[in-house]
Parts: structure tokens; C-alpha cells; sequence
């Protein structure tokens, strides 16, 4: 009778055990199947597109992690003289290699067609061993801290130039390239904006833990990466066609002949060099140019206002709150300028290039002209809308017009422009006088001088058309 009682009173507790269960389970379910019906939207799911989304999002959230724990040991922790002296060692020390080594990544990669899941995943891998390394050295912010920053910072070039390479062959029905490449850069923007915060908790509890959060994100991703679809290591549909100078092209029937492989021959006899990035007609080249003068305004802006905002904050603010108006209104830019690409519909990357940094650098003349906390606000918002804008065309134009047996060297160059067109610009800001006005009107010159050398190449190449398109 007692035990027919007991298990007659074990059903309720049991019931209510599985209500409470599901209702705690159920806030975790429903927000995985909500993103999971997010990045596989509109084809996406069935073309692959989906789980590179996902992945990228996995990285961002793993390089915000990274940066936090070094932005609160490089910047923030010391008094502004020398801090500015930490970063630009920060700079010399991390980046000047990085210019020498990433020119490399491209060709080693370009030779993996058929390992670009290995490829993405080791270079998760190795941030997680390299976060576990920078864990120990963070705290004391020994010389130690810098040989791993710069690994990581080399890791995540290659997972990037694999990701941009990949992306034509995951490439859902009726999607444009620049609209692609948005789903998955905002992808990542909003991971790193959930994931900032929490690297910023974990960094309260010790300044080696929003680095263990980082090899825990890693891990994940090198798991991710072996889910993305088997054609990304496919070799099936590649183009081998090799590109010719501008010059050198033949008219049919010309002397120009081919060898049994389908190589161009000069007239002399002399073999064709590999098609780069000055072989694809001007749009890339112009595009880099617009893009450098995006990225050096970028790497300015980042150190001026950091340094000028600490000794001279924003009006009626605290230098917290001025760092944090301007970072804010640079991560909305930033956001916006991702989600435009995804709404865009239009195939001119060249005409959005243009058009956006001719909107950058009237910004940056009125920021200059009526120097203010609200222009400086609105220069940071611009300046991240029209970088993520130009930069998502610039790949475009890269997937649209490169061979895909080069692309990924083609990724990797570009890459390694920017990033030392970031360090130039970072560094005129660690060097410039911390005057406002000042910094802004040498802001607009950056801008004017990637609009006089790109703008009018950009305009003609959108009417002639791309001479080589790669993609549809």
C-alpha cells in the first residue's frame, strides 16, 4: 500500500521535474532554432551558405574575446604617454612582421584546394593553442604577449582569405556576391556585439579569462569547420583559364598560340605569369585604392580619438563615455553599412565603392569644418557604414573577376594592403598633436587622396563592365 502511494506521488514530481526541465531548456532551443532559421534563409541552408554564416560568427565572437583581453593590457591599464608607446610597439612588433608573412598565406593556400575545411579549421585550432599561450603572459604584459598576438592576427587572415574564397561556391540562387558576403560579415558583427560584453565580465573575474572564453569559442569552430559542405573541397566546376595582359591580347588567328595545357603564350614564346591582381582589369586595383584610403581612416580615427578622447573628452562627458559614444556610433556604421549590402540588389560594386567614399569625405570636411561631439559621432558611425559597404564590394569584384585557382592569393594581398594601410593610418594618429580639429581635416585628406587616385577609374570601369567576370 505505501510503496503503491510513493509511486503514485512520484508521477506529479516527475511531471513537474520535466515542466521545469523544458521551460529552463526551452529559451536555449528556441533562440538555436531562430538563428538556425536566420542563416539558412532564402537558400542558404540548402547551398551551404548557412553553416559558413554560422562558422563566421563563431570566429567573430572568438577574435572579440582576444581583443578585449588586449586592449584592457595594452591601452587602457597606463597612464595615455605610455600607452601611446605600447601601441605603436603594439604596431611595430604584430604588424610589421604580419605585412612580410601574409603575402605568403595566399600561395600556401592556393595549393589546398581540396583542404580549404582543414585549412579554416587549423587556423581555429591554432588561435585556441595561441589564446592558451597569451593567458599566461597577459596579466604582466611582457614582450612574450606580442609573438602570439601576432599569430593569432596571421590565423585569423588565413581563415578569412579561405572564407572569401569559398564563398562563390556556396552562392544560393539568385544571390549577388555583395549581398552574400553581408550575410556573413553581419553575421559576424553580431556575435562580436553579444560577445564583447561577456569578454568584458570575464575580463573582471581575471585578465586571462576572456582568453580561456576565446579557446572555448576556437574549439568550437574547428568542429564547425569539418560540417561545412563537401564541394568547398571540391575541385568540380573550377576554372583553370589563365588571363593575359591587357596588351598582349591577340585578335583569332592572331600569332598567339596556346600550349596542350590551354596556357597563353606571349609571341616570344614566353609563358603567361599567373593572372593576379593587375591582370583582372582596373576595377580591383581601384577598388584596393578606395579601400586603403576606408582602412588607413579606419586605423586613424581608432588611435586618434582613443588618445585625443582620454585627455580631451567629448563635451560635458567623461572619457569613458567619450570612448564610448564614438565606438558605439563606429559599431552601428559598421552594422548598417553590412545589413545595406544584404538589402542591395544592385550587381555595380564599382558605383558603390565610389559613391561611398565621396559620402565619407563630405562627412570628414563638415566633422572639420563645424569640429563638435556630434560630428565626430557622425564621422565614427560613417566611416564604419561606408568601409563595411566598400569593403563587401571589393570582394565582390575579387570572387567576380579572379580565377578561383588564385583567388585566395588574390584575398590575401588585398588583405595585407589594408592591413598596412590600417597601421599607416594608426600610426599618423599615435604621432599627430591631440588636436581635433586638426586630426579631422587630415582625416578628410586621407579620404581625398584615395578618392583622386580611385574614383575616376571606378566610374569608367562600371561602364566599360568587368573584362573578365568570373561569376555570374
Amino acid at each position: 500500500m505505501a510503496s503503491a502511494r510513493s509511486h503514485e506521488g512520484s508521477g506529479p514530481l516527475r511531471r513537474t521535474g520535466r515542466s521545469i526541465g523544458h521551460a529552463l531548456h526551452t529559451p536555449f532551443t528556441g533562440t538555436a532554432k531562430g538563428i538556425r532559421k536566420a542563416t539558412h534563409a532564402h537558400g542558404a541552408g540548402e547551398s551551404g551558405l548557412g553553416k559558413l554564416i554560422e562558422l563566421h560568427a563563431v570566429n567573430g565572437a572568438g577574435d572579440v574575446m582576444v581583443t578585449v583581453a588586449l586592449a584592457s593590457t595594452v591601452f587602457f591599464s597606463v597612464p595615455t604617454d605610455e600607452a601611446r608607446g605600447r601601441v605603436a610597439l603594439y604596431l611595430a612588433v604584430t604588424m610589421a612582421p604580419f605585412t612580410l608573412l601574409a603575402p605568403v598565406i595566399g600561395p600556401l593556400l592556393d595549393r589546398l584546394p581540396h583542404g580549404r575545411r582543414a585549412a579554416m579549421a587549423g587556423a581555429m585550432l591554432a588561435r585556441a593553442l595561441l589564446a592558451l599561450t597569451m593567458s599566461g603572459a597577459v596579466a604582466t604584459g611582457g614582450l612574450e604577449l606580442y609573438p602570439a598576438a601576432l599569430g593569432v592576427l596571421v590565423a585569423s587572415k588565413a581563415y578569412g582569405v579561405v572564407r572569401s574564397a569559398v564563398v562563390p561556391r556556396l552562392l544560393p540562387p539568385g544571390f549577388s556576391l555583395v549581398k552574400a558576403n553581408s550575410r556573413v560579415t553581419l553575421a559576424g558583427l553580431l556575435a562580436t556585439g553579444v560577445a564583447a560584453p561577456i569578454g568584458a565580465g570575464l575580463q573582471t573575474v581575471g585578465p586571462p579569462w576572456p582568453l580561456y572564453g576565446a579557446c572555448v569559442i576556437f574549439i568550437g569552430g574547428t568542429v564547425l569547420a569539418f560540417t561545412l559542405p563537401r564541394k568547398v573541397d571540391s575541385a568540380k566546376g573550377e576554372r583553370r583559364a589563365r588571363l593575359v595582359e591587357p596588351h598582349s591580347h591577340q585578335p583569332s588567328g592572331g600569332p598567339g598560340r596556346a600550349s596542350s595545357r590551354g596556357r597563353p603564350w606571349r609571341n616570344n614564346g614566353e609563358k603567361e605569369k599567373r593572372p593576379g591582381l593587375r591582370t583582372v582589369g582596373p576595377s580591383v586595383l581601384h577598388g584596393l585604392q578606395a579601400n586603403a584610403a576606408h582602412r588607413a581612416l579606419s586605423g586613424f580615427l581608432i588611435f586618434f580619438l582613443a588618445f585625443l578622447l582620454r585627455v580631451h573628452p567629448l563635451a560635458g562627458q567623461s572619457a569613458a563615455i567619450s570612448l564610448g559614444i564614438v565606438g558605439v556610433a563606429a559599431g552601428v556604421g559598421n552594422a548598417l553599412g553590412t545589413a545595406m549590402g544584404s538589402w542591395l540588389r544592385a550587381r555595380g560594386p564599382e558605383v558603390i565603392i565610389a559613391s561611398v567614399l565621396g559620402l565619407a569625405l563630405g562627412v570628414a570636411v563638415l566633422a572639420a569644418a563645424f569640429f563638435s561631439t556630434l560630428m565626430v559621432a557622425a564621422l565614427s558611425a560613417m566611416a564604419g557604414f561606408t568601409q563595411a559597404l566598400s569593403k563587401l564590394s571589393l570582394d565582390a569584384m575579387i570572387q567576380r573577376d579572379v580565377p578561383e585557382e588564385v583567388r585566395t592569393s588574390a584575398f590575401a594581398r588585398s588583405e595585407t594592403l589594408l592591413q598596412m594601410s590600417w597601421v599607416i593610418g594608426g600610426g599618423i594618429g599615435i604621432a599627430l598633436p591631440l588636436n581635433g580639429v586638426l586630426g579631422m581635416w587630415v582625416a578628410a585628406g586621407i579620404l581625398a587622396l584615395g578618392a583622386a587616385a580611385s574614383v575616376r577609374g571606378l566610374l569608367r570601369a562600371a561602364r566599360r563592365g568587368s573584362p573578365h567576370p568570373r561569376v555570374a
